[in-house]
């Protein structure tokens, strides 16, 4: 495989061990650039920064050709990289890997798949990767695995047309290598979702908490396929046109 030029980012934080791990098992191969944040930015989704300062730390200690921790979220950070320091445009963008799974209707609330879609409007390949927070499968390994995997998604893709894929690896490869299935998005809910506090001045907070909540899912699925111990691969798009909808309003 030809040496590409890599993009690397994330929500948890330029220090989480994720990016890291994944800025050494690609390393190997490929040129690792890194734009990530100073600090955690989970549950960001596409969100942007706007005039606001954006601070931009250059990190030596990294283990990539450059790298910088953007005081922004996962979305400020890959954009500001393209649009503001880059010289030259990186073959792939790829955000994680996450610490925890980004399964079904996570994907919209999801910044590690922001940081991912950011590229993707650039006209770039971007691919989106997590892990559960509760796996089997070290980050290590993850990070190797998927490593050896990029090849087989970059071949897979469609001739001349940038792609945006969302990466899930299971709790566990129940035994057997790692195994790549493609699917579609599935459902993901959450129970209790929100819990209710009241302090002794009579004030109200909540915090956001829950029980993941699967229901509906086939086996065409991310959330199906994360269950059977296999690696999903979503193609996602930002076009969120119901086309069906639009198709009988136009006939009408």
């Amino acid at each position: 495989m030809i040496l590409l030029r890599i993009l690397l980012s994330n929500d948890d934080g330029i220090d989480a061990d994720g990016i890291k791990m994944l800025a050494t098992a690609l390393g190997h191969s490929h040129e690792i650039i890194t734009a990530a944040p100073m600090r955690q930015q989970s549950g960001m989704a596409h969100a942007l920064s706007v005039n606001v300062r954006i601070k931009v730390a250059e990190r030596a200690d990294f283990p990539a050709a450059s790298a910088y921790a953007i005081d922004g979220t996962p979305t400020d950070c890959v954009k500001l990289y393209l649009e503001a320091i880059a010289d030259v445009m990186p073959d792939v963008v790829i955000s994680g890997i996450n610490h925890g799974a980004n399964l079904g209707t996570d994907v919209l609330y999801s910044g590690t798949v922001g940081a991912a879609m950011e590229g993707y409007l650039h006209g770039i390949s971007s691919i989106a990767v997590s892990l559960p927070s509760d796996s089997e499968i070290t980050m290590d390994e993850a990070a190797c695995a998927f490593a050896d995997m990029l090849p087989r998604l970059i071949n897979d893709a469609m001739p001349k047309k940038p792609f945006f894929y969302n990466v899930n690896f299971p709790d566990s490869f129940n035994g057997h290598r790692p195994q790549i299935v493609f699917t579609r998005v599935g459902n993901r809910d959450y129970k209790n979702a929100f819990q209710r506090h009241v302090e002794p001045d009579g004030s109200v907070w909540y915090i956001m908490k829950g029980e993941i909540y699967d229901e509906g899912n086939t086996s065409a699925t991310d959330v199906y396929a994360s269950g059977q111990g296999l690696v999903s691969v979503t193609p996602l798009m930002t076009d969120l046109t119901d086309i069906a909808a639009l198709d009988f309003m136009l006939a009408r």
